[in-house]
């Protein structure tokens, strides 16, 4: 793998040199405390940047056919810092945290210098690395690499872009850490392949699915806002690109927000599973309260999940200054959203009290079991969101080496009190698994029972949870062991941290009730199925639609009718014996409206 760290060196100097920097302070001819955004001086010389730039690492695509995109919640081995930017009492709280998770890697000019303010932090020096690396600004999420597999779980290697910024050494900051654990880096660098992009403005659901605002075209489509020779690529081969590098098929792009200088979607958004989304909140009609809802419902009216279901969508509040500002009347861009998973630990900014609060109860509600961290940027001494970003900016994450994989479509409230509740999982190591369970518990004090999960094909698990009376809260989670005893679970802080579902009613059967929706699935029989299966529907109204059975990805293996339906109650049917045995839901879908129902194949 070659590097050209020397040479992006001496460029720094070259472009540093070329106009005068009075405005900013300087430290061994490096800049420091450089805001997220675009200064004035840099704005004048990008164009020299992008003229200038060196290719590195290994800039020919992988040569993997099955690529996957790590999402962040998975298990991590380093988190990455760049101790810059006038922060240290943060990076300090940052390290304490994080080294009880992972490995620590801080980039540095002078490693002795951060080991003295850890130690007059009160930060024990028992799991960090140093790299002294010159740098140029803190914002290591928009210019650190990404954590990528071969087939799901093998042949881990990180994948690097451009920066959108003319900082030349923080855009090899990538090689360091590359090199320093071991691992390939390539690099979006070189034409055809070449891609500008940030990590700010990236989030994907660790399979297929990724999230970034348009700024993604916009910095892509050779003519960028601050020089002529961006990368040159339009919609179609962008995508294209994404999908050969990083496995991404399915590349959601939202409207940039009117307020929000950088357009990094990691200030107003977060995918914290592979169905949810924590999204900022403002008041009715306030900043960019609208965009961000009519962005929303883009997503929800034309994107669902890996599994074919609408995203589950968790609102929380962008709070306000002190004197009630918002970023449309002068008011720093404060978020929540902006938060980092390390392993079982969340670091979380904050800003005061008011809003903290309610803030951490929101998460750990929808998101039980993490440590929650909380980190004040807001403060006088230092400030961070007045430069344009808080936690999830100055840190990245590096994945384990042996990843246990585990991909769930999460229960939902049911009304069936009489049948067993199906529970089905993607579970997969490199040295494969010898076995999963779903531990379940129908109370928050309670003892887990498990209930061993069933390899019904390839990396596909499934298992039945029993059945239990109406008014009852089920609590769950997953749970896959490697050959070799290594064990992972679903969510990753269990069994502190769990899933769960209430059984709402006495009915007998799963799903809305006949008379919420227009059309609704009643009860599969038989189910489990191994021949000829009966799907009996309830439609409300006349309606046309379409039914598919699909697998545990969405994938669809069968298409069972489209058409009209009457109103009233019609049988539709499968022969489940000429699909594998395995879990399977049977999706009915019309205009915006979708329900499902699970199906068991044996």
């Amino acid at each position: 793998m070659k590097t050209t760290l020397t040479a992006v060196s001496i460029l720094a100097s070259i472009l540093l040199s070329t106009t005068s920097v009075a405005q900013e302070k300087v430290e061994n001819n490096i800049n420091v405390n450089l805001p997220k955004g675009m200064t004035d001086h840099e704005k004048l010389i990008m164009e020299d940047y992008l003229q200038s730039f060196n290719d590195r690492g290994i800039t020919t695509p992988p040569p993997f056919s099955n690529i996957r995109t790590a999402a962040e919640w998975e298990e991590v081995q380093a988190l990455v810092i760049t101790w810059k930017g006038g922060v240290p009492g943060i990076h300090s709280q940052i390290v304490d945290a994080a080294q009880e998770e992972c490995l620590v890697i801080i980039h540095c000019n002078d490693s002795n210098a951060v080991k003295s303010t850890l130690a007059g932090n009160g930060v024990p020096d028992v799991n960090i690395d140093y790299i002294e690396v010159g740098t140029n600004s803190v914002w290591i999420r928009d210019y650190g690499a990404n954590t990528m597999y071969n087939n799901y779980v093998e042949d881990l290697f990180l994948v690097d872009w451009m920066y959108n910024r003319p900082r030349p050494l923080d855009d090899v900051i990538p090689d360091a850490y590359a090199a320093h654990l071991g691992l390939d880096l390539y690099s979006m660098t070189s034409s055809p392949n070449d891609i500008m992009s940030t990590g700010g403005n990236w989030m994907t659901d660790g399979d297929k699915i990724a999230f970034s605002s348009e700024l993604i075209l916009d910095e892509n489509d050779g003519n960028g806002p601050y020089a002529l020779s961006y990368p040159n690529h339009n919609e179609a081969a962008l995508d294209q690109l994404f999908d050969d590098w990083m496995g991404i098929n399915e590349y959601i792009k939202m409207t940039v927000l009117p307020y929000d200088d950088i357009h990094h979607i990691d200030m107003h958004m977060k995918i914290i599973d592979e169905q949810t989304l924590v999204v900022g909140e403002y008041p009715t009609g306030v900043a960019d309260g609208p965009q961000i809802e009519a962005n929303l419902q883009y997503v929800l009216d034309n994107f669902t999940t890996k599994f074919g279901t609408p995203f589950e969508v968790h609102r929380i509040t962008q709070p306000p200054s002190t004197g009630g500002l918002y970023p449309n009347n002068g008011g720093y861009y404060r978020t929540y959203a902006n938060q980092t998973f390390v392993n079982n630990t969340i670091l979380l900014p904050t800003y005061r009290e008011e809003y903290d609060t309610a803030a951490v109860n929101k998460l750990q509600s929808i998101m039980p079991g993490y440590n929650i961290v909380e980190i004040d940027v807001d403060n006088s001494g230092e400030n961070l969101i007045s430069q344009g970003g808080a936690i999830h900016c100055i840190t990245h994450t590096v994945g384990v080496n042996d990843p246990i994989y585990i991909s769930h479509q999460k229960l939902e409230d049911t009304n069936d009190d009489t049948n067993p509740y199906p529970a089905s999982a993607f579970v997969k190591h490199k040295d494969g698994i010898t076995g999963a369970s779903i531990w379940y518990k129908t109370s928050i004090g309670g003892s887990y029972t498990e209930v061993a999960m069933t390899n019904t094909s390839g990396d596909d698990w499934d298992g039945l949870i029993p059945a239990q009376a109406a008014g009852t809260t089920v609590y769950y989670y997953i749970e896959g062991t490697a050959v070799g005893g290594k064990q992972v679970t679903h969510p990753i802080p269990a069994p502190a941290g769990y899933h769960q579902f209430t059984v709402t009613g006495g009915s007998g059967g799963g799903g809305a009730s006949i008379d919420e929706n227009p059309i609704v699935i009643k009860d599969i029989y038989p189910n489990p199925a191994s021949e000829i299966t009966v799907i009996p529907v309830h439609s409300n109204h006349n309606v046309n639609c379409t039914i598919t059975l699909t697998n545990m990805l969405g994938a669809t293996v069968e298409k069972i009718y489209s058409g009209p339906i009457a109103q009233g109650d019609k049988n539709f049917f499968i022969d489940a014996s000429i699909h594998a045995a395995g879990m399977y839901q049977v999706m009915i879908q019309m205009d915006d409206y979708r329900t499902f129902k699970k199906l068991m194949i044996k």
